[in-house]
């Protein structure tokens, strides 16, 4: 036992005692009052306590727990009434050795108690209803307390769940955005682009992003939009003449925070699935960002015999980052129709 359950034992036990000296207290005003032989009443009140606390204790720490809280109603009727017939025996027999054992104290002329034996029964079944509701009261208190204290370490848990899931996600996107990036740059290489030192510089500052700032809650949505643009530089070092890409912004609100890396994965899988048709690798982006709404759409020719409209990695951790991070607070659409991929995102602030 630790010093903490030791005090709370000993304040239990005061407690408790300051309980029964009050009952006690109570059997001698209630027996006596009017009567002249306090000696006689303070006797037989004794008599009295055993039977009290023993039935009192019997309902707190027996029935109640196990029957009445446990549901067990049927169960618990049953013994109350077994307990009851026992206990008034009991009490009988304690008022019996009350009035033998103290006629000694007895005053001549002069009624040594002021209460018939109905009242006295009374009385004590009265002491042991209190005794009940206060025990009532207190399992109530003490349930809620645990009801909440396991409500708290279940939000506790199931943030760290999320968090850790979130951390899981961030890895898996951290290495498929960089793996995709890399072949970007690989082609370039090939290319032997003349733009090699601008494309390394983009690449630095894409690393930087996703492999520290992606680490942070939120981050700036015009790095966000930096970031993307970057990402779209070294795709039009990569595609030459034949990406035609068309970037719509409407920025009514800069100082607006967001989930790292949570438009980057949209437009890496515009290019990562898309198609050339008519020699032409087109893809059309759209953001509008008020102080309330952040409203994005981007398409790109697909073709949907080959390509699976819900998308790999990318789209699907998008996806569940997004439940997370802005539950009920957005709407993702994705559309496969006439070969044109179309994917509608919409964020409440």
């Amino acid at each position: 036992m630790n010093t903490k359950q030791f005090i709370n034992s000993v304040i239990l036990i005061v407690l408790h005692t300051f309980f029964w000296v009050g009952v006690y207290f109570f059997y001698t005003y209630f027996l006596g009052y009017g009567s002249k032989n306090t000696a006689y009443v303070n006797n037989f009140a004794l008599y009295l306590m055993p039977v009290t606390i023993i039935m009192s204790y019997f309902f707190l720490y027996v029935l109640i727990p196990k029957y009445l809280i446990a549901k067990k109603h049927g169960l618990f009727v049953l013994y109350t009434v077994y307990t009851f017939i026992v206990s008034f025996c009991l009490i009988m027999l304690s008022i019996l050795y009350g009035i033998v054992f103290s006629t000694d104290l007895t005053i001549n002329d002069s009624k040594p108690l002021t209460k018939t034996i109905l009242f006295i029964i009374l009385g004590i079944y009265m002491v042991v209803l209190v005794v009940i509701a206060i025990g009532l009261v207190l399992s109530s208190y003490k349930s809620t307390l645990k009801n909440e204290d396991l409500k708290t370490k279940f939000l506790e848990t199931k943030l760290q769940l999320k968090e850790q899931e979130l951390r899981f996600l961030k890895m898996q996107i951290q290495p498929h955005f960089l793996f995709n990036t890399l072949n970007t740059i690989y082609g370039l290489a090939i290319q032997k682009h003349e733009n090699a030192p601008e494309m390394i510089l983009k690449l630095s500052n894409l690393l930087d992003y996703i492999l520290y700032q992606v680490d942070k809650p939120k981050v700036f949505l015009m790095d966000e939009i930096a970031h993307l643009e970057d990402y779209i530089s070294l795709e039009k070092m990569r595609f030459h003449d034949t990406l035609k890409i068309n970037f719509i912004k409407n920025i009514q609100a800069e100082n607006v925070d967001v989930s790292p890396m949570l438009l980057i994965p949209f437009v890496e899988n515009a290019f990562k699935h898309g198609v050339i048709v008519n020699n032409f690798f087109t893809i059309n982006i759209d953001l509008k960002v008020t102080e309330t709404k952040l409203y994005f759409t981007i398409e790109n020719n697909y073709n949907k015999e080959k390509e699976n409209i819900q998308g790999g990695i990318g789209l699907e951790n998008s996806r569940k980052r997004l439940e997370m991070l802005y539950p009920e607070k957005h709407s993702l659409e994705i559309i496969g129709k006439d070969n044109i991929f179309k994917i509608i995102l919409e964020i409440n602030f």
